[in-house]
């Protein structure tokens, strides 16, 4: 297996038989050496940009992947999805020809938060507007109506056209962070059959919408007083550690199927069996400032039900103040006999580690 990353301290090099120092985004780059190479399959398993040049590639080269690469352009910005789904009839918060409050304004080319900005005070929209251009990769920014309500994430893979739901769970926020947790996703969600049903539905139709017949989608949805809304729908596995809670929740590896995906293999159906009452992933935000260290790692491992513990960042690293994807510090994957007691194992274990700035 070979891995492009233009950091060489990158965290997937480890597990890779040759890295090579080549970014992941520079597409002749990471042609030619796949032509070198001589690979037998591409993968962008965790970011939207490189679904696209990993979706391209393989048509170059006619290799296997689970999408062409005119649905990698509609599954990569935001933009193209509104109006795709627009013209298809999905579900979804309004795009803002004039940003009026509450909305979100965010860039329409970019993942993990970044450039997005929950505004619900008019004087908060020109700095808004200038942290999504800022962050995009043309200088545009895209608002949409802000939709109240509890929001989803569907982890799904579709199999020669089939849909198949395997984790819905819940996003959960803390602001300001508790016991520095910003984030968590919790299973099983907490939401009734009935909008399980409509959510699920959203997700497969929001799926066939974007020409998606093959390989792992992550469909966020808001569930608001007209029912699950399709926020938003990445051709790839979720960047925050959903395959890994998918396999605890479910015993079904997400990632193994990723990359048989990437290999050409679409007949398996993954097999399910739910294992644990509850299991959720939770995010750890640091102080800001320059991490001297990380402590309190193996007192959080001991908690009963943790199944591990990630420390992102090496110390030197300067966390900012932005609590988005780049800023996360680190992770914790925990089980329990409940999604709550899961929650409150994982939290258990957030309380014992300190990141000294």
């Amino acid at each position: 297996m070979i891995a492009v990353d233009r950091d060489p301290a990158a965290p997937g090099f480890r597990y890779a038989d040759t890295r090579a120092l080549v970014s992941s985004e520079d597409e002749p780059g990471v042609d030619r050496l796949a032509r070198a190479q001589r690979i037998d399959g591409v993968i962008s398993p965790g970011a939207d940009w490189t679904v696209g040049i990993a979706a391209r590639l393989a048509e170059r080269l006619g290799l296997p992947h689970p999408i062409d690469g005119a649905t990698a352009v509609l599954a990569t910005s935001k933009r193209h999805q509104r109006e795709r789904f627009a013209a298809t009839g999905i579900p979804q918060p309004r795009l803002l020809a004039e940003p009026r409050v509450p909305c979100v304004v965010k860039a329409p080319d970019r993942q993990g938060q970044r450039g997005l900005t929950l505004v619900r005070d008019e004087i908060e929209l020109p700095a808004a507007i200038t942290t999504a251009r800022a962050a995009s990769r043309n200088d545009t920014f895209i608002a949409e109506e802000y939709v109240e309500g509890p929001e989803v994430t569907v982890n799904a893979v579709s199999i020669d056209g089939g849909f198949l739901p395997l984790t819905i769970t819940d996003r959960l926020t803390a602001e300001p962070p508790a016991f520095g947790v910003a984030l968590a996703h919790a299973w099983p969600t907490r939401l009734g059959v009935e909008a399980t049903r409509g959510i699920i539905d959203a997700a497969r139709r929001a799926a066939e919408a974007l020409g998606i017949l093959n390989g792992p989608t992550y469909t966020q949805i808001r569930v608001g007083k007209d029912g699950p809304q399709v926020v938003e729908l990445a051709a790839r596995l979720g960047g925050g550690h959903d395959a890994e809670l998918c396999e605890l929740a479910t015993g079904t590896s997400l990632n193994d199927l990723a990359l048989d995906f990437a290999l050409g293999v679409t007949s398996v159906v993954p097999a399910r069996s739910v294992a644990v009452g509850g299991a959720c992933v939770v995010f750890l935000v640091a102080p800001e400032g320059q991490l001297e260290a990380v402590e309190g790692l193996e007192e959080a491992e001991a908690v009963d039900g943790v199944a591990e513990v990630r420390s992102y960042r090496e110390p030197g690293w300067r966390f900012g103040p932005l609590l988005r994807g780049a800023d996360r510090a680190g992770a914790i994957l925990a089980t329990g006999e409940s999604r709550d007691d899961a929650l409150e194992r994982a939290r258990r274990a957030a309380r014992a580690i300190r990141f000294v700035v």
